[in-house]
């Protein structure tokens, strides 16, 4: 049997993953191998709970099994996930693998629609998941989750105050709405909103998480700064809509994620609002309020992924409106959610 373990593990060094251009044996992505007389089994660990591939990698070991060691074995494949980590090992947000901005140069574009249907795709998915509101001027992620009325809980620990995030719909949520008043205006100059963003990341217990989305507010302010400053950022998605207007801020937005003293990954950017189809139309043809494809334009033109586009969609303003998310991943969240976690393990293995 162990010859034929050894030939199994041959087989399987030749099954590369894609993203990560390396063999699964040298990856370490093979565990718990067992050979039987009419059996072989064995564990593949992915880079995320949300992997797009896991099929793919499958498929492509039983077919190596089969091809260059006998095609009589039974082939059991089961698979977990570990999600991978480049951030450095600091004091801030130690137990989180992954810090993901999402931003935009341009408000309303859907920044924090984005954020949000990502966060719960990924939750669903089976990964651990966190999301910071650091728009401290207008915060809606508390609307959002029909959360607006609660309130974190604070907890002490070795003689310091913790914010303790609330958990809805599987993930971890926090924002300056939950520690004010809805209809209560804001008015701090820069300072004192860094301030603010920065005690809530520093002053709070996410506990372990896999992916830590902030969903920043429009613009390139003090808030971007602080937090590139304050907590090591895996990456960066950019939101856009397809309208000039608006890709021309997030021309602005790329830029300075780019600037040696930001320097942030770009994961890639989503087009946002792409078109819309009437469903009594015949064969649903698509109208492009905004302009057409100018995201995925934008995407090609800077060199960055483009991550998909998301149509306007009722259930997705009823959803927000009224804060209840439901339990299916709308469509095209669950693909775009996937890229977002496949450009994440790509961007970790590079570093």
């Amino acid at each position: 049997m162990q010859n034929v373990a050894k030939k199994v593990e041959q087989a399987l060094s030749t099954v590369y993953d894609p993203d990560l251009k390396k063999d699964l044996i040298a990856l370490g992505m093979i565990k718990n191998l067992v050979v039987g007389d009419t059996l072989i089994s064995f564990t593949i660990i992915l880079t995320t709970p949300a992997c797009p591939l896991k099929e793919v990698l499958k498929q492509a070991c039983i077919q190596a099994i089969h091809n260059q060691v006998s095609s009589d074995f039974e082939v059991i494949i089961e698979t977990t996930a570990k999600v991978t980590s480049s951030r450095s090992k600091t004091t801030v947000l130690p137990e989180v693998s992954n810090v993901i901005a999402i931003a935009s140069g341009k408000g309303g574009v859907g920044k924090s629609t984005i954020a949000t249907h990502l966060a719960l795709a990924l939750s669903q998915h089976g990964a651990r998941v966190g999301l910071l509101d650091a728009d401290i001027f207008g915060p809606s992620i508390p609307t959002m989750w029909g959360c607006d009325t609660q309130k974190p809980t604070i907890i002490e620990n070795k003689g310091k105050k913790y914010i303790l995030p609330i958990s809805k719909y599987g993930v971890k949520l926090l924002s300056i709405g939950f520690l004010s008043h809805s209809k209560e205006a804001i008015i701090w100059r820069g300072p004192m909103a860094s301030a603010a963003f920065k005690q809530l990341i520093q002053d709070s217990d996410w506990g372990q998480l896999d992916y830590l989305f902030i969903d920043l507010p429009p613009g390139t302010s003090d808030i971007h700064l602080t937090m590139v400053q304050t907590v090591s950022v895996t990456g960066v998605i950019i939101v856009t809509t397809p309208q000039k207007v608006a890709l021309i801020d997030a021309i602005k937005a790329i830029d300075m994620f780019r600037k040696e003293q930001i320097k942030v990954p770009i994961l890639g950017l989503i087009e946002n609002m792409s078109y819309f189809s009437i469903e009594k139309e015949a064969m649903h043809m698509p109208h492009y309020i905004f302009g057409k494809e100018g995201g995925k334009t934008l995407a090609e033109k800077e060199g960055i992924s483009f991550l998909g586009q998301v149509p306007l969609l009722p259930a997705i303003c009823t959803q927000g409106d009224l804060g209840i998310m439901g339990d299916e991943i709308i469509e095209p969240f669950g693909d775009i959610a996937q890229m977002v976690a496949q450009q994440i393990a790509i961007q970790n293995a590079a570093s």
